[in-house]
């Protein structure tokens, strides 16, 4: 097509003027969106905004990431414009006096991530209408295929007495086809929107969805003073886990491994395993890989 920006018509490119309208101020609740065409890793630059001294409300959305990374490393890579690829930068330590938030303890960071996969299980059925679900910590599952991951990054202050800021990382496959899928080194299959049968691929609705519904989510557990339970964020997350209720197979990064039932998430969003020796809270941290029996 002369003229075109882009060359493969199932993925027409994102609007940086229409995104900063729809979810900016006066009319959307994130303070800044940074649309890159390329960059290595989102979270890698909302990491260097946040030591830079950037306030909280930094969304970083690129139309193609080419070092993209998952938990421990591992690799995140789609073709250009196939998916959404964000990082959001928060300051759940700082109080907002305009919003009326207390500080979120640190200690409940841990559900940081968890949150932000019930508002992609939300903007996924809402725009997709697919039934999505989520296994601890960081995956978002259709059927039994990942389709989309989590990825949350502390970044201390200068001072050790203040609470760090908190980067969330969210990839999502939208319209990658099944020879452009990713290996997956947990052993889970991948698919994407696409491939599952999506009513809808268009990324700009999509990444709205999204980030309209982290921020009310976000706006909910920050007004509760980070308690999960009061703002309605651990009964939304265990509606939507596939992993609470299983017989799970832990493999520990140390080479040891455990076995049990997981029968639910603590509050400080750890996962909690009964064992033959006893319950066990596990923090994401904790885990190398996570499988099912």
């Amino acid at each position: 097509m002369p003229g075109s920006p882009y060359t493969d018509l199932d993925r027409p490119p994102l609007s940086a003027a229409r995104l900063a309208r729809a979810l900016t101020p006066p009319h959307g609740p994130w303070r800044r969106i940074d649309l890159r065409a390329e960059t290595g890793s989102t979270n890698a630059d909302a990491v260097q905004a946040a030591r830079a001294g950037e306030p909280e409300g930094l969304v970083v959305v690129a139309e193609r990431q080419t070092a993209g990374r998952g938990r421990r490393g591992r690799v995140w890579q789609s073709p250009a414009r196939a998916g959404i690829a964000i990082s959001v930068l928060l300051r759940p330590g700082a109080a907002d006096a305009e919003r009326d938030w207390p500080p979120a303890p640190a200690t409940g960071y841990g559900w940081l991530p968890l949150l932000a996969g019930v508002a992609l299980v939300e903007a996924v059925a809402r725009l997709a209408e697919l039934e999505a679900g989520l296994k601890w910590p960081n995956d978002l599952l259709i059927g039994d295929a990942k389709c989309g991951g989590i990825l949350a990054e502390a970044v201390p202050e200068a001072s050790p007495a203040q609470p760090p800021a908190i980067v969330l990382g969210i990839g999502l496959n939208v319209t990658l086809r099944a020879d452009e899928l990713p290996e997956n080194p947990t052993g889970l299959p991948a698919t994407s929107l696409q491939l599952a049968g999506a009513a809808a691929t268009d990324r700009d609705p999509l990444l709205r969805a999204l980030l309209r519904s982290l921020a009310e989510w976000y706006d909910r557990w920050r007004a509760a003073g980070g308690d999960p339970v009061t703002s309605g964020l651990r009964d939304a997350y265990l509606n939507s886990c596939a992993t609470v209720g299983r017989q799970v197979r832990v493999l520990l990064p140390d080479g040891g491994e455990l076995t049990g039932r997981a029968v639910g998430v603590d509050a400080d969003g750890q996962l909690v395993v009964e064992t033959a020796d006893g319950r066990r809270a596990l923090a994401a941290g904790d885990v190398l890989h996570l499988r099912p029996l």
